[in-house]
């Protein structure tokens, strides 16, 4: 391992940055690798099988290339179905993104909780099984959205915004019986933590929770001794996969994270 560890975080888009961004303030000297797979982009509508091939060949091509310590798959729906294959191709460690239904349901007063995700993470057996394991007991109001992520990318890239969606997506929870009750809602995709301020606006004392901190932990339980101490704060860079051309406005979004350094831009095969 190097002398301070790198850490690639690896996403289908600009949902690698919540993820990556947690951990870059729970772990300020670690060098961190944000990789958007654009040309992939949007995973939830993916069929399982040509998304696992998918994946696991486009990641180990970017470990060969990257070299980190650590990987991350910062997508609900890659996590739910491509761990066990890259894990037996890999050899560094792998940490995947579930959603946050067990922290919810501990957090949860009224055991009304929403789950807001891609239209396959709601489908997937992987939730179905998380919900009679730690929200068994809970009412869990599931909404589907697969215009959301696409939105927010949207945003990051152009910076334009869609406050329609987010009264959409408010109404269709609103149509839940127990709606009136939720006290919680999961944030089931990478890239929804980085409208929190949207979303709290139109779920308003409801709780936001996501997998972000829980994931910084577990990669600093896994390097552990090999985590540096003090020094400079770590480099962070991202590569975008895909044929993009970088926006000012992208630029300006990486900025406030404290990302100066240009994307490197990686044409599709």
């Amino acid at each position: 391992m190097s002398a301070v560890p790198t850490v690639l975080v690896f996403d289908s888009g600009v949902g690698s940055l919540s993820i990556g961004g947690e951990i870059h303030r729970r772990l300020p000297h670690l060098n961190l690798i944000y990789a958007m797979d654009s040309g992939g982009f949007p995973y939830g509508e993916w069929e399982e099988a040509a998304l696992s091939a998918h994946i696991c060949a486009t990641i180990t091509a970017l470990v060969e290339q990257t070299r980190p310590d650590l990987l991350v798959v910062a997508c609900n729906s890659a996590s739910t179905t491509v761990l066990p294959a890259l894990r037996a191709r890999l050899t560094l460690p792998v940490v995947g993104v579930v959603p946050a239904i067990k922290p919810a349901a501990a957090f949860s007063r009224s055991r009304v909780i929403g789950l807001l995700a891609t239209p396959g993470t709601v489908r997937r057996q992987y939730t179905a099984q998380l919900i009679k394991d730690f929200a068994a007991d809970c009412c869990v109001i599931s909404v589907g959205s697969s215009a959301l992520a696409p939105a927010i990318e949207r945003q990051f890239w152009e910076g334009t915004d869609h406050p329609e969606l987010y009264q959409t997506l408010a109404a269709e929870f609103a149509g839940h019986p127990r709606a009136p009750d939720m006290d919680t809602l999961v944030l089931a995709c990478t890239h929804f933590p980085l409208v929190a301020a949207q979303l709290h606006e139109y779920f308003p004392g409801v709780s936001l929770v996501d997998s972000g901190e829980a994931i910084a932990r577990r990669v600093e339980s896994l390097l552990d001794s090999a985590l540096p101490t003090g020094g400079q704060p770590g480099e962070q860079r991202v590569i975008v996969l895909g044929e993009r051309k970088v926006s000012a406005h992208f630029l300006e979004k990486l900025a406030a994270q404290g990302i100066s350094r240009k994307p490197t831009l990686v044409a599709a095969d």
